[in-house]
């Protein structure tokens, strides 16, 4: 059976601040590219939007998914098991708790499989995720990224 494989990137002008993300997603010789940018995020959430987005994206289930990601944060929270274990601890101490569970609802839908792949050395699809997603955070994005916004933790002063 073929795979269907997702390569993703996150970028964050600031860290926080302008943010976007870029996913590629391949079957076959389909090619779709997403991107799309927010006024103020972290790096770590673009990474983690990739992911969410391209799965969000695809119109079935029943096909393996292969995801390729340079972030360490996303891939080991994943492969590790450490997002299930936030869950048990309901993310106390944990950032982008949205994300998360945005990307758990999706989790048991497909049969996934996580590649980490070095960012900035060449890999054709990494290097262009890169490009949509600095592309997606440089163009003066005013998409409110609501999750980050409107935290009350990621905002308090105290």
């Amino acid at each position: 059976m073929s795979t269907i494989r997702i390569f993703t990137d996150g970028s964050s002008r600031g860290n926080p601040g302008p943010g976007g993300f870029g996913t590629i997603l391949k079957y076959g010789d389909k090619v779709k590219e997403i991107s799309h940018g927010f006024r103020l995020t972290t790096n770590n959430r673009m990474e983690l939007m990739a992911v969410i987005v391209g799965l969000e994206s695809l119109k079935t289930s029943t096909i393996p998914v292969t995801i390729y990601s340079d972030s360490k944060y996303v891939i080991d929270s994943i492969t590790l098991g450490w997002v299930f274990g936030w869950v048990k601890k309901s993310f106390k101490g944990k950032k982008n708790k949205d994300l998360w569970l945005r990307y758990l609802s999706l989790h048991s839908q497909f049969e996934l499989k996580f590649v980490w792949v070095k960012g900035h050395a060449g890999h054709p699809e990494n290097e262009r995720c890169d490009q949509l997603a600095v592309q997606a955070a440089t163009n003066k994005p005013k998409t409110i990224d609501e999750g980050y916004e409107n935290d009350s933790e990621t905002n308090s002063l105290f």
